[in-house]
């Protein structure tokens, strides 16, 4: 396999049982290993953090749905410019929604897409944490709760959009290349 980034940062060979499995389940599952796991496999203690956080941010039980939490992945990526990101996570939505509009308006400006007003809301706070966090203030996060938010649906929007300003930078900053197969799914 290609190194998916610009670094030379080999996967660990062999990877643990444990891992190896969870990238069986990803290649059953989803007809590949994303390559964000595959650059993390350098170290699998980093691996395995990146995965344990991502897998409660993103799919564990929350007040948000995982469309919501693939939404603020997208927007805040687009704010970031990050290719990775965009890629992998605008096919998400594409394929949560079953609309590949959606997507792709996220994709370029999420202001364009007809949204509900709690999911303008949402995004518009994850867009000013990601352009500005400093400025966040009570009436922000009012706005959510006048939206029906509850202060825990604030916090996973907070911890979604915080993630991948994380990743963004870190996708970025390797040269982080999506897999081939995302271009192309619920298009």
């Amino acid at each position: 396999m290609k190194n998916p980034t610009a670094l030379d940062l080999p996967m660990v060979d062999p990877l643990p049982e444990a891992t190896q499995k969870y990238f069986d389940i990803c290649q059953d599952k989803l007809g590949m290993v994303p390559n964000v796991l595959q650059a993390y496999a350098f170290d699998i203690d980093k691996l395995n953090a990146f995965t344990t956080f991502y897998n409660d941010l993103m799919l564990a039980s929350s007040g948000l749905t995982k469309l919501e939490r693939e939404m603020i992945a997208v927007v805040v990526s687009s704010i970031n410019r990050c290719f990775y990101c965009l890629t992998a996570h605008g096919a998400a939505v594409r394929e949560l929604a079953g609309d590949p509009i959606l997507g792709e308006q996220l994709v370029m400006n999420y202001k364009a897409a007809d949204l509900a007003p709690k999911q303008r809301a949402m995004l518009d706070f994850a867009a000013l944490l990601t352009t500005a966090s400093a400025t966040v203030e009570e009436a922000d996060r009012q706005t959510l709760r006048d939206q029906g938010f509850s202060d825990r649906d604030i916090w996973d929007i907070t911890s979604v959009a915080a993630f991948f300003n994380m990743t963004n930078r870190v996708a970025s900053g390797t040269a982080m290349v999506p897999n081939a197969e995302y271009h192309s799914q619920t298009r």
